[in-house]
């Protein structure tokens, strides 16, 4: 008889986010044993992996990316086959306040991430969270050949990333890739995002509040996916050979 295949685990960095909890909900239907990484998973709700029913499935710790002790101690203890990195600062406006603290969290939290398991050797995929927000202000819609062109510290941020990722699957041969998403929307996501904003206003609003509605600027053309359908293209970009 054959040996029994052992059971693959993953790492989801920033699991108690939209993606990261579809994304864990997904790993856990395949098979997959599952861990989940925020700032401080002791105080953490993580309400969105309650919401989908999860919560207790999901083995949870802390990792600050920005952190490289706290990285590597995370990544030695899951010794995950699959490593998801969404965490990040996720606001393109809040950037333009919080600059450094963008640059800190997402270009040097995934450089933190890559060259731990440069060193760690293990032979680990590597997904990292893009942006389409490196393209900047396209004239027409973005494909993989529109040269990027970041218009805020979040898309200069993601850039560099996203290059480091090439780097280092480039000189050290790490299996690692970047996914370059477009806005993608669920019941998931946070209230501060457009989306949510319109629906709950919306409905405060059909149930006999007297606010207004009031949005920014409206010549704006977006793309707009379904989350689960995101998640499940990270994960397939890991199980290519």
């Amino acid at each position: 008889m054959p040996p029994p295949q052992k059971t693959k685990k993953a790492l989801v960095i920033g699991v108690s986010g939209q993606d990261g909890a579809y994304l864990a909900k997904l790993l856990l239907e395949k098979g997959y044993t599952v861990y989940g990484t925020s700032r401080d998973h002791e105080v953490s709700s993580f309400a969105n992996l309650v919401t989908l029913g999860i919560r207790d499935r999901v083995k949870t710790m802390s990792m600050v990316t920005s952190d490289f002790r706290s990285v590597l101690t995370a990544l030695q203890r899951a010794e995950a086959d699959e490593v998801y990195n969404l965490a990040g600062q996720t606001s393109v406006g809040m950037s333009f306040d919080y600059p450094v603290e963008t640059f800190d969290s997402i270009l040097i939290g995934t450089m933190n991430l890559l060259e731990c398991l440069r060193l760690l050797r293990h032979p680990v995929r590597f997904y990292n969270a893009g942006s389409s927000e490196v393209f900047g202000n396209t004239q027409k819609p973005a494909t993989e050949t529109t040269p990027f062109h970041p218009r805020s510290p979040y898309a200069a941020a993601k850039a560099a990333a996203h290059y480091s990722v090439t780097n280092y699957r480039e000189a050290y041969g790490l299996f690692a890739c970047t996914g370059i998403l477009f806005n993608h929307e669920s019941p998931l996501r946070p209230a501060r995002f457009v989306t949510q904003k319109i629906v709950s206003t919306a409905v405060r609003i059909g149930n006999g509040s007297k606010e207004k509605l009031v949005l920014g600027r409206l010549d704006i053309r977006r793309d707009w996916g379904w989350a689960p359908e995101y998640v499940e293209a990270m994960w397939r970009m890991l199980q290519q050979k």
